[in-house]
Parts: structure tokens; C-alpha cells; sequence
């Protein structure tokens, strides 16, 4: 009953308008988007919503440019529509009550690592890490954060060279810190859904392994970040009001609230 109601929720998620006009920035001859040296700021983007107590999505930024698309750096993409249709989800599968719109803020928040205000949302995501290059300031706001109990969802990235920059980074948040693939025996795959992970087995970019960052490096702790390889979950979000694969995304939804649930419960 529940998994066919989760069908039809994600029917439901009203349609949120985003601007489809090619960026005045850019330059098609460079095929760059952007400054390497600054953050990107998204049309959509009308500032963060000030922190009330609610569970709040926080999207992590960093600086850079993107590659032949207009979407922005990688961080940027799928926002604001993935956050705001799974907060939505979240709303109706939950007691919780989570920030979805407000005035013209829509979605969720944006932060920096190195921002101090990250540290009032226990749960954080980081997409498209192949293009992360964190400064040594948002490394260590990043340990920090890990190590004080957030929890970071890690997604949208696939390929040898993506994975490589993926772990060079995490070796500077955490130099101890050992990537472990999970199966779908593990607690995170049972917290609200049972998720069998191989109705997933065709993901968005291969076949999708799913990694633990745990806490001391420890299998039998917490899992302080989980790391989406081979799969795009926020790229199901984002379209999944548009009958974009509807088996794949029930199942990047289920996986979302699970995190959600995961995190917020260890």
C-alpha cells in the first residue's frame, strides 16, 4: 500500500518554473559557464530562507565553472526542483514539516563548507564531486561538520576520473576515511523503506554502487556520508513530475527518504 501511494505522490509534485534562457555569461567559444574562481549564483537562487527550526535541504556549493551546458557548475544542477519535489514527498510520508517555499525562496538553502551556519542542518548534499576542488578553509569545515554528526549525501557523478577527485578530496577531509560499499543488507536500505537496490541495478550512468564514509572508519558505526556512484538521485527528483523513467525515481525517492530517516535517527 505504501509503495503504490508513493507512485502516485510522485504524480502529485506541482511543476516549479525555471528558467530555460541561455545565461548572458556564457561563452560558447570556451565552452565555460561561469568563474572558476567564485561561486556560481543560480537565476533561480533568491537567498536562503532564515534557519526557524525546520528541517531545511542544504545543497553544498563550490567554486568553479561548468563544461558545454548552461545549468551552472555541477553543484547547481537539478536546484531548486529536486529539493522542493522530494521536501515534498518528505511532507507527506513524514511527521515532519519541512521548509519547502517561502516568499521567493524555494526548496531549500545553499552553503559554502567554510560556512558557520551550515552546522544548524544535520543533513547536507554535495552533487556532481568531479568538478569539487574545496579550499583548505571548506575542507576543514567539512571535517568539522562530519565529525560533529552531520551527515552528507554524495551524488550525481560516475567514471574513473570523477571518482578519483571524488577520493583525493575525501583523503584531505579525512585522511583515515576508507569508502565501503554496501549491500542492500545494510540498516540504511531498511529505515523507513525496504529498498531492494536491484531495481536500481540500470541507473542513470551504469550500474550504481552505493559507498559508506563511517564513522572512525568503522563498518559497525554510523555512516557519516553516503556516496551515490553511477547515479544521479537528484536528477530523478528534478524530473519526476515529467513521467522521466517513473520506476527509477519512485526507487531515488525511496533511497532520499531513507537517508533522511538514517541520518536523522543516528
Amino acid at each position: 500500500m505504501i509503495a503504490r501511494s508513493f507512485v502516485l505522490l510522485c504524480g502529485l509534485l506541482a511543476p516549479i518554473a525555471v528558467a530555460g534562457a541561455q545565461r548572458d555569461f556564457f561563452d560558447r567559444s570556451r565552452g565555460m559557464l561561469g568563474d572558476p574562481n567564485e561561486y556560481y549564483k543560480p537565476p533561480e537562487f533568491r537567498g536562503n530562507t532564515k534557519y526557524d527550526g525546520r528541517f531545511t535541504f542544504a545543497r553544498i556549493k563550490y567554486r568553479g565553472y561548468a563544461h558545454f551546458t548552461n545549468e551552472g557548475p555541477g553543484w547547481a544542477h537539478d536546484y531548486p526542483r529536486a529539493e522542493s519535489h522530494f521536501m515534498r514527498i518528505m511532507r507527506e510520508l513524514t511527521t515532519m514539516d519541512p521548509f519547502i517555499e517561502s516568499s521567493a525562496a524555494v526548496g531549500g538553502n545553499i552553503f559554502g563548507l567554510d560556512d558557520p551556519e551550515l552546522f544548524r542542518y544535520p543533513v547536507a548534499y554535495l552533487s556532481e564531486p568531479g568538478g569539487w576542488f574545496p579550499t583548505d578553509q571548506e575542507v576543514a569545515g567539512l571535517r568539522s561538520y562530519l565529525l560533529k554528526g552531520g551527515f552528507l549525501i554524495v551524488d550525481d557523478f560516475g567514471g574513473t576520473r570523477d571518482w578519483m577527485n571524488f577520493t583525493a578530496q575525501m583523503q584531505r577531509v579525512l585522511p583515515s576515511a576508507r569508502p565501503v560499499e554496501l549491500n542492500g543488507d545494510h540498516p540504511i536500505f531498511d529505515s523507513f523503506f525496504k529498498i531492494d537496490l536491484a531495481l536500481l541495478e540500470h541507473g542513470y550512468r551504469g550500474m550504481p554502487s552505493y559507498f559508506g564514509i563511517f564513522q572512525g572508519n568503522d563498518p559497525t558505526k554510523r555512516i557519516m556520508a553516503i556516496v551515490n556512484f553511477n547515479n544521479d538521485i537528484g536528477d530523478y527528483w528534478e524530473w519526476s513530475d515529467r513521467g522521466f523513467d517513473p520506476l527509477p525515481s519512485n526507487e531515488a525517492y525511496k533511497l532520499g527518504v531513507n537517508y533522511l530517516i538514517y541520518a536523522l535517527t543516528h
